[in-house]
């Protein structure tokens, strides 16, 4: 996998040279991985799909704050030669994106919001038990309870469940912290890139009330909701998500060098 800013990255050379590059952001505990297939190589696209500081391959601590990974992936970007990105995010990646779009708009040809919203409390519980490694089972089963849907397959939770026991309690640890922390409400109306929402209509983490707030404030937001997907509707539904990406693409003027 090639590095770009000291972050390890899947590249997707699908083509699209008249198309905005999209760059993936994965959330809490996750990585490249994260995304499906579906997503990864969405067609007629170059689609960068990340290992976030810290995550996957890429090696070092993760980040303290959503604006510290927004900062490392204006880097990425400078790196990877690329002048303007379409930023596509889940949960937290989702708060990344809205946190580039607000401070380094000149970079940002749109932005995708999945799964997230402008402000994002972890339960107590949740930060409670994360912060030993000895409960943070307990911490990851709380989160599994609230990120899936009633249709999810027996199969998908498992996956999920793995991934995150998995992660590293500190970086599990310091990326929910980064998203209790993380309040861009009263910016939103400063936000003025094409931006797309996607939200479950049973998602119980980010519920559809936080991904309504941001189509209503955000000028011009369009709201998509997947009926009976949770919180991890990426996995959930690839080809409903890839679709609503695929036509949300072909909406944003571009030119190369732009």
């Amino acid at each position: 996998m090639p590095i770009a800013a000291g972050l390890h990255y899947f590249l997707h050379e699908g083509g699209g040279v008249l198309k905005p590059p999209l760059v993936l952001l994965h959330g809490v505990g996750g990585d490249r991985l994260s995304w499906p297939s579906e997503v990864r190589r969405l067609p007629d696209c170059r689609v960068f799909t990340l290992d976030l500081p810290g995550h996957g391959r890429t090696e070092g601590p993760g980040r303290q704050s959503i604006e510290d990974y927004a900062h490392s992936i204006v880097s990425f970007i400078d790196s990877a030669g690329l002048s303007r990105a379409l930023f596509i995010g889940c949960s937290m990646g989702g708060a990344i994106a809205l946190s580039l779009a607000l401070d380094y708009p000149d970079r940002v040809a749109g932005i995708g919001l999945i799964s997230t919203g402008s402000r994002l409390s972890i339960p107590s519980s949740v930060l409670e038990n994360a912060a030993h490694p000895s409960t943070l089972p307990l911490a990851i089963k709380i989160l599994q309870e609230l990120s899936l849907g009633p249709q999810t397959s027996a199969s998908l939770q498992d996956m999920a469940f793995r991934r995150l026991l998995a992660t590293r309690q500190t970086l599990l640890l310091s990326d929910l912290l980064a998203c209790d922390r993380f309040n861009a409400t009263d910016r939103l109306d400063a936000i003025h890139t094409p931006t797309l929402v996607v939200c479950g209509t049973d998602d119980k983490l980010t519920p559809l009330r936080y991904s309504k707030t941001l189509a209503t404030q955000i000028p011009g937001a369009a709201l998509q909701t997947v009926d009976g997907a949770g919180h991890m509707l990426v996995l959930e539904q690839p080809r409903r998500l890839a679709r609503l990406i695929s036509l949300f693409l072909a909406t944003i003027p571009y030119s190369p060098g732009m």
